[in-house]
């Protein structure tokens, strides 16, 4: 009697550990847009909860972004429900343009996702990111110069709204899910987004990683990869050290200069972009720039009032405090640019 085959039985384990882990007897879902990596995750879900005594169902995102995208969640939802996904359904949502077509799309993917999941209560969502994308996250985050965290890449597991999510196969490549699929009958469906060159990470896919690839040798995705986890390690230990500081500098008028001055710069960063952040400046717009120019209020300070920040925000330096406000609050003050 011969097992499965070698990619599915991959993809299977790989679930089975992350399924492991989470609260027995409740509902999993997978998030599926029919492309190799979710769908042999969705497949590799559909085989493997009912072996842990659970419910599993799936659901598919209509973003809306292409003539006949209803037509083909509607092909998706059949495929999910045929490999025994129960419930299996489409989300259609209406993609922003704040941030970027691509960070548009996946803010408006991620609130439905966290929106059936709620309604569900399914205790986990799981994602079909795999060992090429973290590859080529931390090509972008490097190109992008945003230190250790972004380098870290995608984390395994997190949390948002309440919904916890799972990446199963980030440790598997791409090649692996897309044989897993022909091995079990399943047809992923081809985004043609994934080849428009228009989008960063397409140009990053299939012209950088095969240029390192080429001149660097076979092995850079998965030592991409590999850093990444190491350096999640660090930023998570340097992240739980700068919460402690932040919570030492705090006073009820704002944080100590002189105990943010005492601090190693990359834990007084992390301090200085958890208070922007924790202030009402947005994450994914407050850029090291942004952390670099408040630093220097605390380390460089010639009596500059303030530093523009994201989100209407503004940090500025008083009587050896800094502290976080809205720009309009300050209508007199002496602007600082860099």
């Amino acid at each position: 009697m011969t097992g499965p085959d070698p990619a599915v039985a991959a993809v299977r384990v790989a679930v089975r550990r992350t399924l492991a882990a989470l609260p027995p007897g409740e509902m999993v879902l997978a998030a599926c847009s029919g492309g190799a990596d979710s769908l042999a995750l969705a497949g590799a879900l559909a085989f493997e909860a009912p072996r842990s005594g659970r419910p599993a169902g799936a659901v598919t995102v209509d973003h809306g972004l292409q003539d006949g995208s209803g037509a083909r969640a509607d092909k998706v939802v059949r495929t999910l429900a045929d490999l025994g996904l129960d419930p299996a359904g489409s989300v259609a949502v209406t993609v922003g343009t704040e941030g970027g077509p691509e960070n548009a799309a996946r803010d408006a993917r991620y609130e439905a996702l966290d929106t059936v999941a709620t309604r569900l209560r399914a205790s986990a969502v799981l994602l079909g990111h795999t060992r090429d994308d973290q590859a080529e996250t931390v090509l972008l985050g490097l190109a992008r110069g945003s230190g250790a965290r972004s380098l870290a890449g995608m984390p395994p597991s997190f949390a948002r709204a309440q919904v916890r999510y799972e990446r199963p196969v980030l440790g598997l490549d791409r090649a692996t899910t897309r044989r897993a699929c022909l091995a079990m009958g399943l047809e992923p469906w081809d985004d043609p987004h994934n080849d428009d060159p228009a989008y960063t990470r397409v140009r990053v896919r299939h012209e950088a990683l095969p240029a390192l690839e080429k001149s660097l040798g076979p092995g850079v995705a998965e030592a991409l990869a590999r850093t990444a986890r190491l350096l999640r390690d660090d930023a998570d230990a340097l992240d739980a050290i700068a919460a402690q500081a932040l919570a030492g500098a705090t006073r009820d008028d704002g944080l100590d200069v002189t105990a943010l001055a005492a601090l190693p710069r990359a834990v007084r960063t992390r301090v200085l972009r958890t208070a922007a952040v924790e202030a009402g400046s947005p994450p994914g717009t407050l850029a090291a720039v942004h952390v670099d120019e408040v630093d220097r209020l605390v380390t460089a300070w010639r009596g500059q009032r303030h530093v523009d920040l994201p989100g209407g925000l503004r940090a500025f330096r008083r009587c050896e405090r800094l502290q976080f406000g809205p720009a309009e609050a300050m209508p007199h003050a002496r602007r600082h640019h860099k």
